[in-house]
């Protein structure tokens, strides 16, 4: 796919898209905004589950140390 309206008509506009909560589901503890966070998202669209998990991190709290860019 190079571009949205390509994905669109391949998988289907985002109106057709029903998430399926599989055992696969797990909550992350990885910060808002972080990559690995991003990462975990779309690997949850692409498997076809929910975007947020109840039970995802939702605050910075007990993060310590510097800004890390490989986050």
């Amino acid at each position: 796919m190079r571009n949205v309206f390509e994905a669109i008509l391949e998988t289907g506009h985002d109106e057709d898209f029903i998430p399926v909560e599989t055992e696969d589901f797990l909550p992350t503890d990885a910060p808002a905004g972080s990559r690995r966070k991003l990462q975990i998202l779309a690997d949850r669209v692409s498997k076809g589950q929910p975007l947020w998990h109840p039970h995802d991190r939702c605050d910075y709290g007990g993060l310590t140390g510097g800004m890390r860019l490989r986050d």
